[in-house]
């Protein structure tokens, strides 16, 4: 795929058709997040008491209920789901048992786009050897920032980049036809968030077992989560 010399900035606007170049991320991601950028697995969930991440100690949030559906999906983990590769084959999630993951949406046109790329590649061939995975879910819900087919973002992210971390199918992360991995992913890291994925690059960190333990907003670079990374690694 012929890549463009030119990434549109973050756009305010969730799902619009064209960006807004006065905007900047950091900007608008300091006035709608201002929490801790982690967020403590619902699993850990219980009633009435203050969670904490268990990477960030810290006050997140308190919960009084804890709902059948929460309940539900808190028993569930990464490894229950199949999805699609980039290729269009079926790929059982279990696979990944005993690994350390993160999940990010992505995309090709996005300002932040050169920056995650490039350190999600190097954080890759870094651990990868010690049970780290990294998979890239692409996504055109942010600004249309990711128009081409599966092939031209393979093509993309394979030889501007290098990225040699799984790619799988084009998905939608908002709205009616959200996939059900990240169905799974908001529903066990809501907290400030809520149930929308902001942006381009936002990120998830899947623990050996398969329990999301981390959440971090499009503007945390991957190298912000390297910390967190080899924690789990040696766990």
């Amino acid at each position: 795929m012929a890549s463009s010399s030119s990434y549109s900035p973050f756009s305010a606007v969730f799902n619009v058709s064209k960006p807004n170049p006065s905007l900047n991320p950091a900007a608008f991601l300091a006035s709608s997040l201002k929490f801790s950028t982690t967020i403590s697995n619902f699993a850990n969930l219980s009633n009435g008491v203050s969670l904490k991440s268990p990477i960030n100690p810290g006050f997140l949030f308190k919960s009084r209920t804890f709902n059948v559906q929460a309940r539900a999906a808190a028993e569930k983990t990464v490894h229950d789901f199949t999805v699609k590769d980039i290729d269009g084959n079926d790929v059982t999630l279990n696979k990944y048992k005993g690994k350390v993951m993160l999940i990010v949406n992505v995309a090709s046109r996005c300002g932040l786009t050169s920056s995650n790329y490039s350190e999600l590649s190097h954080l890759y061939e870094k651990y990868k050897t010690q049970g780290f995975e990294i998979l890239a879910f692409p996504c055109n819900q942010f600004g249309g920032q990711e128009p081409g087919s599966n092939p031209e973002i393979k093509q993309f992210a394979c030889t501007r980049f290098k990225a040699e971390f799984p790619i799988f199918d084009k998905v939608d992360v908002n709205g009616p036809s959200t996939a059900p991995i990240y169905q799974f992913l908001k529903s066990n890291a809501g907290g400030f968030l809520g149930d929308l994925i902001k942006w381009n690059f936002e990120k998830f960190l899947i623990d050996k077992k398969g329990k999301v333990v981390e959440r971090y907003p499009p503007t945390t670079s991957p190298f912000q989560i390297e910390k967190d990374i080899k924690k789990l690694l040696a766990a």
